[in-house]
């Protein structure tokens, strides 16, 4: 079977999704839709693929891939479900919980393929580290980044933290019992950076912290299991599992210490490794393989909604530090807290 696909939105990160689908095994790109026409014009003359109006690409498709800006995302995915498109939206799914399960309800309604555009499920440093992860206790995860207008839309909870949600809740598994956040704005009338802690009901516990106005730029990821603890380079792609080794008396290693120990004498070094692979081709092409029924979806519609409502929980929980914010911010965040606590205490 043959998909045909088409995107909608060729900014910074759509761009990207027309250049891979022109090439994607299963697919073909009919073409796609953006808003302005002199950007519309630019990446159709680059790229030798053809520009439409958003009902023309709609009515030639099975498929579509949505890459426009966050505050968007329901209204264009929306009609393209109700045709019964496919379709998969760039994160987070939606701006609310209420927006969110609606694109659900119609999705099942017609029967849809509904995938949430979570890329760092498919960096390679995740999918190597799967296979190791084991009833993780504590996970430490920082993502740093210099500003850029791009997503200052929205808070950096919505923007990049939610990148880490999304992945504790993979590692972890099970539902989130409990949240303590703080955040702060700097250069927009948003959260810029913030922290959370969130507790699973195993037990579990992550501590996130994302920041947009970073002099480096930093996505590392950490987790510390019984069996021992991995540690994630998400930008290199890279990790190492540091494992107790099970050849070791521990009782015994405490016992006799003389003073510091090397930690090779009850540790050993894995290094993790998984096939080469350009994140974002293949999460389209995982999307392209659910929408012809040759795999299940990668990272479901209903991922995404979980994704969505613990990062709204997060921003709920910085507007109670409000009063001791300062700076020009506080105002407009609090407004957005107010609005992002309402949907979730709906959900």
């Amino acid at each position: 079977m043959t998909v045909k696909v088409g995107v909608i939105g060729a900014g910074a990160l759509g761009f990207h999704h027309t250049r891979i689908l022109r090439d994607v095994p299963g697919a073909r790109l009919v073409g796609f839709h953006d808003a302005n026409a002199e950007r519309a014009a630019k990446v159709s003359a680059e790229l030798d693929v053809e520009a439409f109006a958003l009902d023309a690409l709609l009515d030639q498709v099975d498929a579509v891939t949505i890459a426009v800006p966050t505050p968007y995302h329901y209204k264009v995915a929306a009609p393209a479900l109700e045709r019964g498109l496919h379709v998969m939206i760039e994160k987070p799914i939606a701006t609310t919980l209420e927006e969110a399960d609606a694109l659900l309800a119609i999705a099942r309604r017609t029967g849809a393929v509904l995938q949430t555009g979570h890329v760092e499920r498919f960096n390679r440093a995740v999918r190597a580290a799967l296979a190791h992860v084991e009833h993780p206790r504590f996970i430490e995860s920082d993502r740093l980044a210099p500003f850029n207008a791009r997503g200052s839309d929205v808070a950096v909870v919505l923007d990049l933290m939610i990148h880490d949600i999304d992945l504790v809740r993979t590692f972890v598994g099970g539902r989130v019992s409990a949240v303590s956040a703080v955040g702060v704005p700097v250069l927009t009338p948003s959260v810029d950076i913030a922290n959370a802690r969130i507790t699973f009901e195993a037990g579990a516990v992550a501590n996130i912290t994302a920041s947009r106005v970073s002099r480096d730029r930093t996505r590392k990821l950490r987790i510390f299991q019984p069996a021992g603890y991995l540690s994630l380079d998400l930008a290199a792609g890279t990790g190492e599992y540091y494992r107790l080794r099970r050849d070791v008396d521990f009782a015994a290693l405490v016992a006799n210490a003389q003073g510091a120990q090397a930690i090779e004498s009850f540790v050993e070094r894995i290094s993790l490794d998984a096939p080469e692979g350009e994140p974002l081709r293949l999460e389209l092409e995982a999307f392209v393989k659910a929408v012809a029924g040759e795999a299940p979806i990668a990272v479901t519609g209903d991922d995404g909604r979980e994704a969505l409502a613990v990062a709204l929980t997060i921003v709920e929980d910085i507007k109670r530090s409000l009063p001791s914010l300062a700076g020009p911010g506080a105002s407009a965040l609090a407004s957005q807290a107010s609005q992002a606590g309402q949907a979730s205490g709906r959900a």
